[in-house]
């Protein structure tokens, strides 16, 4: 299916490993000139090498978006990259607390963090790579949240709200822009099996209640920890298929939503 994105160029954010890595490469793949961002200059390279050996166009950008500054930078090396930015996916974000503490001992400076990483960011790049693309009268803002960020999990206290956060700004941003030809969509995947997963799975092995293998203690996230009626995780190449979906001008109708990736996790309407 051609989804008419040759020649379009993308900026994704936290695209130097994992699942924005994976981003990167669908968009390549599917005619974009891309620009991978990433905070470690080697891993970012070693991303846009893949993609040049797979016969795509890509260049590097890196910066840590938590800053101003170097946030700019970013957006400014984008744009001077292939002398434009169609695409802007905010991929990046963190998780500042992954050991779960209680919620009276989580400081005030973790949940500004929190939403600085996961919100502020998408903020900083979209203020400059933006006005561009309503210039032209086209473009594509595509968000990243999170099954956090709409379903209560009991847990990742300071990182839920932020993601929700998200959600509230892709529909505010699409009021305002869309008109002029920009769409902004959220993504909101559920776990999907990036490296730290599979990372978490093969250190619950031989645990209390958990498995001897990475493929059963995936069954058992998914149906016991985290019961959901898709019983196993999802896959990047899936997220993937859905932000170059987003980004084509075939979504030019689709503004304003949140795709709910998540194997059917959430139970609300």
């Amino acid at each position: 299916m051609d989804l008419y994105l040759t020649g379009k160029r993308a900026l994704i954010s936290g695209s130097s490993s994992g699942l924005g890595a994976e981003c990167a490469r669908r968009l390549a793949k599917e005619g974009c000139k891309v620009v991978v961002h990433g905070r470690d200059r080697a891993r970012s390279e070693q991303v846009a090498d893949d993609i040049r050996r797979s016969g795509g166009e890509a260049a590097v950008t890196t910066g840590d978006l938590e800053h101003d500054d170097e946030a700019h930078q970013v957006a400014r090396e984008a744009l001077e990259a292939f002398d434009g930015i169609d695409i802007l996916v905010n991929n990046a974000g963190l998780l500042i607390r992954e050991d779960n503490p209680d919620w009276t001992t989580v400081p005030s400076s973790d949940w500004l963090r929190s939403f600085n990483v996961n919100v502020v960011s998408a903020v900083r790049l979209a203020q400059k790579l933006v006005p561009p693309m309503i210039e032209r009268g086209w473009g594509r803002v595509i968000n990243f949240s999170s099954v956090a960020g709409y379903q209560a999990l009991g847990q990742l206290l300071e990182y839920g709200p932020a993601k929700a956060g998200v959600h509230n700004l892709t529909i505010n941003l699409s009021q305002m822009i869309s008109p002029k030809g920009v769409t902004v969509n959220t993504i909101a995947p559920g776990t999907i099996m990036t490296p730290g997963i599979e990372h978490f799975m093969d250190a619950m092995v031989d645990q209390p209640g958990w498995a001897s293998t990475r493929a059963a203690n995936e069954e058992i996230y998914a149906s016991k920890l985290y019961p959901q009626p898709v019983p196993r995780l999802g896959k990047s190449e899936e997220i993937a298929a859905a932000v170059a979906l987003l980004a084509s001008p075939l979504s030019d109708y689709t503004t304003g939503a949140m795709l709910r990736i998540d194997g059917g996790i959430s139970k609300a309407l």
